[in-house]
């Protein structure tokens, strides 16, 4: 008979997981840091183009 590997495939679902939450919060991050900036801008524009309607 051949000898399989005893590795838990649940180790490899989590590292991926994790990989996956790491993005997430990375965009989250990137997300809030460019509304911090540019939010007055954007807010600015979103109310000149209001008021014109």
């Amino acid at each position: 008979m051949l000898a399989l590997p005893l590795v838990p495939r649940t180790a490899q679902a989590g590292q991926g997981l994790v990989e996956y939450g790491l993005i997430l919060v990375l965009v989250v991050i990137v997300a809030i840091a460019s509304l911090t900036f540019f939010g007055a801008t954007v807010s600015g524009m979103l109310s000149t183009i209001g008021s014109s309607v």
